[in-house]
């Protein structure tokens, strides 16, 4: 049995999620002397909690930490192609602790203002407590958000959609549009061509057709809860909105990249 055919009986039994828990024991314990090195060799670095850690990237705090700091340089590469990097308001929307939007204020002008939200209570409960320059809220699983209209110049999803079922994926995208200010850029990453191997047959067929295919039967928003976005579907998402750039992910080191869509109101 393949990967996928596991992942879909997993889900199919509703044990997906109290599988990856089990894994996550696992792998704390297979990482114990190397995050121990990590705070050795890093004593005044402040990491989320290691389930928070796990959720949201790997539990190689070396990585986590480090290509952090690269996620957000890179980010801001976009950024001032298409925005003088001044006085701008900054979302990072499904934020979770903190690990870009900590970085993001040492590669921008001080004038620019910084924010961020996720749903999960904890996570945003961690990064206020421990990240400065940074407002961070709560918001729910479905829209809207906290914030009036035309508010931000900039807002980046990394790997927000890629957990949301298609009713959300209009929902969200739609109450972006909202805090978006006119002429503002969204930056978000997707499941795209580089992730059908992560499919069974069925799921790519339709994936072929141009539909999502969400994997689900756990919590939607769940590092377990998938969304795979054809780039024919993203385009009918992002509707009348401007594509500035697309640019599909490849395969690194074995590993599918997510596609990059960055959308200009």
């Amino acid at each position: 049995m393949n990967k996928s055919n596991l992942s879909s009986l997993l889900r199919k039994t509703r044990l997906i999620k109290i599988f990856d828990k089990l894994r996550f024991y696992i792998v704390l314990l297979k990482t114990y002397k190397l995050r121990k090195k990590f705070f050795k060799d890093n004593p005044d670095v402040l990491i989320p909690p290691p389930y928070f850690v796990y959720e949201t990237f790997n539990m190689d705090y070396y990585s986590f930490y480090n290509k952090s700091i690269d996620a957000a340089e890179w980010l801001v590469s976009f950024f001032k192609k298409y925005k003088t990097l001044e006085n701008l308001k900054v979302l990072d929307w499904g934020c979770g602790p903190g690990r870009i939007i900590r970085h993001l204020p040492h590669f921008m002008d001080k004038s620019c203002k910084f924010y961020g939200t996720d749903y999960n209570k904890k996570y945003i409960k961690w990064s206020g407590s421990n990240i400065s320059d940074v407002s961070f809220s709560v918001n729910q699983l479905q829209p809207p958000l906290q914030f009036n209209d035309n508010y931000f110049d900039i807002i980046y999803g990394i790997s927000i959609f890629t957990h949301l079922s298609k009713k959300m994926h209009y929902a969200w995208f739609d109450e972006l549009m909202r805090v978006l200010k006119p002429g503002g850029i969204l930056f978000i990453t997707l499941h795209g061509n580089a992730f059908q191997e992560k499919l069974t047959k069925s799921e790519r067929d339709d994936f072929d057709k141009g539909k999502l295919v969400v994997k689900s039967n756990t919590k939607e928003g769940h590092r377990t809860f998938g969304a795979f976005q054809p780039p024919s579907f993203v385009k009918k998402l992002i509707g009348k909105n401007k594509i500035l750039e697309h640019i599909p992910g490849d395969i690194k080191n074995g590993r599918p990249q997510q596609d990059v869509w960055i959308i200009e109101k």
